[in-house]
C-alpha cells in the first residue's frame, strides 16, 4: 500500500502523538491526525474540541466544532468560557494543532485576509479560537500542504502568532509557550531553527526532492545539516485512515 501525499501529511502528524498528550484539535487535518493516532498507537489521547467537548471518541470525523459527533461521544461537554479560560488558558492542553491558509518562515498563520486588510482579494473565515490556541497551548503542530501561494515570503496580516520575526519574539510579548514546533506538509516536516527559529526542512516524505520542497514554498528554504526520511506509512497506518475516512463519506451522505 502506497499512501497519497495528504496521508503522508496526516500520518506524519499522527505519529508525534502519545497516550498522555491532551490536544486541542482543528477540523480537517488536524482531526484526521489526531484521531488516527487515537484509533492506532495511542488510544488514551484526550482529545478536545472548540465547542467544549473534553475526551471526545467520534467514530467519524466531524464537519464542524458544532457537530453532533463530537457531543455525543465526548467525556463530558462544557461551556466555551469554561474551556477556553480553565483548560486552554490554564496551561491544561499540551498540544494545539492547527492549519492555516498562509503560514511565513517563522510559522506565523493567517486566517484572516489575503491581501491589504482594508481592501483584500480575499476575505477568509478568521482566526475562531486559533490566535489563543498559538498562544497558550504547551506547543503546536501545524498541518498545511505546500505550495507557493500557502508559503509565503511575507504575510498581508498574522492571525496566530508562531515566532514572530524570529527567537525570542515570544518571550518578549510575554508567552510562556514553546509556539509552533513542528510543521507537517505533504512533502516534508519542518521545524524551527534552534538559533533563528525559522523553519528547517528536517524530513522529506518518500520519494520527495529537496527541488519539489522548495518549488512549493515563497522564500528560500532551509534544510538541516541531516535531513531524515519520513518512515514510509505501514499498511495499518493506511487502513486504519482510509477506513475513517469512507466512514465519514457515508455518514454525510457522500459516495465513497
Amino acid at each position: 500500500m502506497t499512501a497519497t501525499p495528504t496521508e503522508m501529511m496526516t500520518i506524519a502528524a499522527a505519529r508525534l502523538l502519545t497516550n498522555s498528550d491532551v490536544c486541542f484539535v482543528g477540523i480537517g487535518a488536524p482531526s484526521a491526525a489526531c484521531n488516527l493516532a487515537r484509533l492506532t498507537h495511542a488510544p488514551k489521547i484526550t482529545l478536545i474540541y472548540e465547542s467544549g467537548t473534553l475526551s471526545t471518541r467520534p467514530s467519524v470525523l466531524p464537519l464542524s466544532i458544532g457537530d453532533g459527533e463530537l457531543c455525543d461521544t465526548a467525556l463530558t461537554t462544557v461551556s466555551v468560557p469554561e474551556m477556553f479560560r480553565y483548560w486552554l488558558q490554564g496551561g491544561r492542553i499540551t498540544i494545539g494543532f492547527l492549519g492555516g491558509a498562509q503560514i511565513d518562515r517563522f510559522a506565523n498563520l493567517n486566517t484572516t485576509v489575503v491581501g491589504p486588510y482594508e481592501a483584500p482579494k480575499v476575505r477568509l473565515p478568521g482566526g475562531g479560537g486559533a490566535p489563543e490556541i498559538a498562544s497558550n497551548c504547551q506547543q503546536i503542530f501545524i498541518t498545511m500542504a505546500m505550495g507557493a501561494r500557502a508559503f509565503v515570503d511575507r504575510l498581508p496580516f498574522i492571525t496566530s502568532f508562531g515566532h514572530g520575526t524570529g527567537k525570542g519574539d515570544r518571550e518578549r510579548l510575554g508567552l510562556k509557550t514553546k509556539g509552533p514546533t513542528r510543521v507537517m506538509t505533504d512533502l516534508c516536516v519542518m521545524e524551527p531553527d534552534a538559533e533563528t527559529a525559522e523553519l528547517t526542512v528536517t524530513s522529506l516524505h518518500p520519494g520527495v526532492t529537496r527541488e519539489q520542497v522548495q518549488a512549493g514554498c515563497g522564500w528560500p528554504l532551509r534544510f538541516a545539516a541531516s535531513v531524515a526520511e519520513t518512515p514510509p506509512a505501514t499498511d495499518r497506518e493506511l487502513t486504519v485512515l482510509r477506513d475513517l475516512h469512507a466512514r465519514t463519506k457515508r455518514a454525510h451522505g457522500v459516495a465513497a
